[in-house]
């Protein structure tokens, strides 16, 4: 059975909620972003690993990003590092992951997972992950894992999980977008709600019976390519123009009647923001969370501050729960309330030097 583990890291998003360290070029999930010494998809690669034996672990990506990726996992098999023509939402990726492992071993088993998490509890992650292996191979269930919530996040999504005594998983009966902050009050309240981690485990026989049935164009629009030969990318490029753009979660899960989730608390973090990087980073005694050797505080309490350069002079007085990141290019100075619109100021720049060369 360990030869029928597979990985899918999904890889491609740009991460503008963290511009300005994250960028088009260089987006989040090839930075340190907590200071560990190892990049967010190399701590994924490195989690994955204990169970998966590298040959069996595939990155799906933007085209532009082949060349990166390589460069920081040089074990991975070139093969399977896979650049997508076009950023399609993640419906398309995992079709076309599913063919392209379908076609190495059809009793292939799968597990999904952003590149860009944060799991403390990697013991407790590896257990669950084992637990929806063995769920996935014997029986007809798409899985997911759910994260145990801490809070009304509106930032995250939640799964309703019909609940059952003693069991470790659950049926799902809903799924929900980011909700209102009174609406995240009563998922919290109710005890039968769980974020959703977008880490799911399938076997590439269900997946692909699922598409089948849900997503019957997309399925065949995948089906008419040849997997692993040179046939495949001229393929890929194109029919990835006309595939729908559409959510795993919205275009499968939803409608399927054969998803179940595992309640899980890992010590997990989708550092999809600053405030998510402050919550997780040490802090001083002013509860700053400081990357830079060579930063002063004065009253100020409460900051996320980045500097690119280790070697640069800050003097921070007088701010309080800001968000300050200074990079070779840019120079970010917003309120940790206002993270979430990051990626309005980066719309709001990109119209602004429309027709130059800005990021």
């Amino acid at each position: 059975m360990s030869n029928n583990k597979y990985c899918v890291i999904m890889a491609g998003g740009i991460g503008s909620r963290f511009w300005p360290m994250s960028t088009q070029k260089f987006p989040k999930q090839f930075h340190d972003i907590l200071g560990t010494g190892r990049t967010m998809i190399q701590q994924t690669y490195d989690r994955i690993r204990q169970l998966i034996p590298t040959e069996n672990i595939y990155i799906i990506t933007n085209q532009e990003y082949v060349e990166l990726t390589q460069q920081q996992l040089p074990d991975i098999p070139i093969g399977n590092i896979v650049g997508e023509p076009a950023m399609k939402n993640t419906s398309a990726c995992n079709l076309y992951m599913a063919k392209k492992i379908e076609a190495v071993n059809p009793e292939a088993n799968i597990i999904v997972m952003p590149a860009d998490q944060l799991i403390l509890k990697e013991s407790a992650f590896i257990e669950k992950v084992e637990l929806a292996f063995r769920l996935t191979s014997e029986n007809d269930y798409l899985v997911t894992l759910g994260i145990t919530p801490t809070r009304p996040d509106t930032g995250y999504g939640y799964i309703q999980f019909i609940q059952q005594k003693d069991q470790n998983y659950c049926k799902v009966k809903t799924f929900t977008e980011k909700p209102s902050l009174e609406i995240a009050k009563s998922f919290l309240e109710s005890g039968d709600f769980l974020w959703n981690a977008g880490i799911f485990v399938w076997s590439v026989k269900s997946i692909i019976s699922a598409f089948k049935k849900h997503l019957p164009e997309m399925y065949n629009q995948f089906d008419s390519c040849e997997y692993n030969c040179e046939a495949e990318k001229e393929c890929i490029d194109q029919i990835y123009p006309t595939v729908s753009k559409i959510s795993i979660d919205n275009g499968i899960l939803e409608k399927a009647d054969n998803v179940y989730v595992i309640p899980s608390n890992l010590g997990w973090s989708d550092l999809g923001t600053w405030t998510s990087v402050y919550t997780n980073a040490k802090k001083d005694n002013d509860n700053n969370a400081i990357n830079g050797k060579n930063v002063l505080t004065y009253n100020a309490k409460g900051n996320v501050i980045r500097l690119k350069n280790p070697n640069k002079v800050a003097i921070i007085d007088g701010l309080k729960n800001y968000i300050i990141v200074d990079t070779d290019k840019a120079l970010l100075i917003c309120p940790r309330d206002n993270d979430q619109l990051i990626k309005d100021y980066v719309l709001d720049l990109k119209n602004l030097k429309k027709g130059e060369r800005f990021m």
